[in-house]
């Protein structure tokens, strides 16, 4: 079984062609990412990945984390392999150096996550959450939570958790009841149950710190009414180190379809007195709070997909080279060939890596934006950039995911019926993709966030400065990528039209709008994913006219073509779904579902 190898060529070109890491080194905070340093991490994290991740990803899945007398124990290697993980100084990458941090810039941090989704997804979510708990703490805690917690959670030594979801609240969190009481020294007891809690439980570190949303005992209804707390697995000691038990345990872990080797925990707070906790941040303010970690959370999720994607190519690619089937059509009484010279294996594999390739330039060039928006000495520049992150976040971890899961499909397919048994891998990128659609918002949450916070509620101002970028874009690609440059011009048409109805219609058929948000959502990851493709088959084809014979610049062309004519055709389509497919999905009547 192949093990994963990260596609440094082409990550090192979409960060610095279409990303600009250059100009991100620019920045104020960010002049330590030259290129040599860059290049040094790169490699050195594809070594850890396919060395140590890769190996274990199959034992992972294998083995599953055990649950056992309200204790976890991780997958066999998962525990030494962490430990390498922050010995290693990988969890503090892109952390604060004022908490130890390497302060390194998002564009290369997000390289590096991804390489370790692809190696080993179900590893990967343990740091992912520290993250989240990381930036919550960065922005909303107090000088003395930040000093307590960040150190241990930005190297790496304790990690941390999300605890918003509950057994009668999903994504309604206005119905969360888990409750807080004060106990008049500032600290809180919190009582309530929190499930499906990633690494909310195991044995990889010797404290975990958990954010958990819970109400005041005069708090308002809603979702107004819900305040963020720090709840440590282990009460601190006065020297900061770890000391009593909390009153917080897990009841259970869940038994799932994929990502076996990550611990999905059933927490039960204040079963035996009330767990302690401190809040965050101001009384009711919580679900702010948490969506920060939200968001953060949201695009590595999205970095998830990607990873499932590349993983789930790269396995479909060496079965394909080496499984010898039927001879090449066209060629009577031909020798057996390796079942890449089928041409429906090759669009099958194509269609899995055009979409790869788009999903990994719209991760990085978001990832780009978003050392602009916080590092940018401009304040205009700022706002811009912080204002397309916004806009793409969804498209990140929306489309990226759902794209993931054909992804990995087509990679069960390559495969054939040896694609359905589980001892070739390809059954596993399958299952464990499946996950990410639906956590940390579904895609349909995703998709009304998208029309209605990032588009309607600015009438459009945004997305509508992308598409006139977009249109410039295309409009550029001329002579031989004249074809392309037309395909592109169609796609960003019909994503105009498209934003212009859900503007004109937002207010007034409400219901109709939010029916045609996952098509929305599909046409403008897949239109903007060919705008970034077009930039990159420009690139190619001026290194190719100078003389520069490397293999990789034609494949940069014959993949933006593919994707051009596979996908980009889709654009019109699904602009009419968004405009006029409301009718049926309110017409039917409820008794007849």
């Amino acid at each position: 079984m192949s093990e994963y190898l990260a596609p440094l060529k082409e990550m090192r070109f979409v960060m610095k062609e279409l990303a600009g890491l250059a100009q991100v080194a620019s920045l104020p905070g960010c002049e330590e990412a030259s290129e040599d340093l860059v290049d040094a991490v790169l490699d050195e994290a594809g070594k850890f990945a396919h060395e140590v991740l890769s190996p274990l990803n199959r034992v992972g899945d294998r083995e599953g984390a055990r649950w056992a007398d309200r204790q976890v124990t991780t997958a066999p290697g998962f525990k030494d392999a962490y430990r390498q993980f922050v010995d290693n100084g990988w969890n503090g990458l892109g952390g604060d150096p004022e908490f130890g941090g390497q302060g390194l810039p998002k564009l290369l941090s997000t390289a590096v996550s991804e390489m370790w989704k692809s190696a080993n997804h179900a590893f990967s979510l343990c740091p992912m959450l520290t993250q989240g708990a990381i930036e919550a703490l960065m922005i909303a805690g107090t000088a003395e939570q930040q000093a307590a917690y960040l150190p241990k959670l930005v190297s790496g030594e304790w990690t941390g958790t999300m605890n918003l979801t509950e057994p009668s609240a999903g994504s309604d969190l206005a119905a969360v009841r888990s409750r807080a009481e004060p106990v008049g020294d500032g600290s809180y007891k919190l009582f309530g149950q929190k499930i499906f809690i990633t690494y909310g439980e195991h044995d990889m570190t010797d404290n975990i710190v958990h954010l958990v949303l819970a109400r005041t005992p005069n708090a308002p209804a809603g979702v107004k009414g819900i305040s963020l707390f720090v709840v440590p697995k282990f009460l601190l000691q006065a020297d900061g180190t770890p000391g009593e038990r909390n009153d917080v345990y897990c009841v259970s872990i869940e038994h799932k379809l994929g990502i076996h080797g990550s611990p999905t925990a059933v927490l039960a707070f204040g079963d035996h007195g009330g767990a302690i906790g401190t809040l965050v941040g101001e009384e009711n303010r919580g679900l702010e709070y948490m969506f920060i970690m939200m968001n953060a959370a949201r695009f590595n999720v999205g970095l998830e997909g990607l990873g499932d994607a590349e993983r789930a190519y790269q396995r479909a690619v060496a079965y394909a080279r080496d499984r010898v089937q039927g001879t090449e059509v066209g060629v009577r009484g031909g020798p057996k060939v390796p079942i890449l010279k089928h041409p429906d294996v090759r669009r099958m594999l194509l269609s899995m890596r055009s979409r790869t390739e788009a999903m990994r330039a719209i991760a990085y060039v978001t990832a780009a934006a978003q050392d602009n928006a916080h590092c940018n000495p401009d304040e205009n520049a700022r706002s811009k950039a912080q204002a397309f992150v916004d806009l793409m976040i969804p498209v990140v971890k929306g489309w990226s995911t759902e794209s993931a899961i054909d992804i990995a499909s087509l990679g069960v397919q390559v495969h054939g019926g040896m694609g359905y048994i589980e001892e070739t891998g390809a059954a596993q990128h399958l299952r464990d993709a499946r996950i990410t659609t639906i956590y940390e918002g579904t895609t349909a949450i995703q998709a009304n966030d998208l029309i209605g916070r990032k588009i309607a509620r600015e009438q459009g101002l945004t997305i509508k400065a992308l598409i006139a970028d977009m249109r410039d874009a295309a409009a550029a690609l001329e002579g031989d990528l004249a074809a392309l440059g037309q395909r592109q011009l169609l796609a960003v048409d019909a994503l105009d039209v498209a934003v212009s109805w859900i503007v004109d219609h937002f207010s007034a058929q409400t219901k109709a709008v939010h029916a045609g948000s996952v098509p929305f959502l599909h046409l403008f990851g897949i239109v903007a994913g060919g705008w970034l493709l077009g930039k990159s088959a420009a690139i190619a084809h001026d290194k190719m006219a100078a003389g520069d014979q490397d293999p990789f610049w034609p494949a940069k062309l014959t993949t933006a073509r593919f994707y051009a004519d596979h996908f980009l055709t889709q654009a019109r389509g699904l602009a009419e779904s968004v405009i006029a497919g409301a009718s049926a999905v309110e017409a039917m009547a409820d008794e007849s579902f």
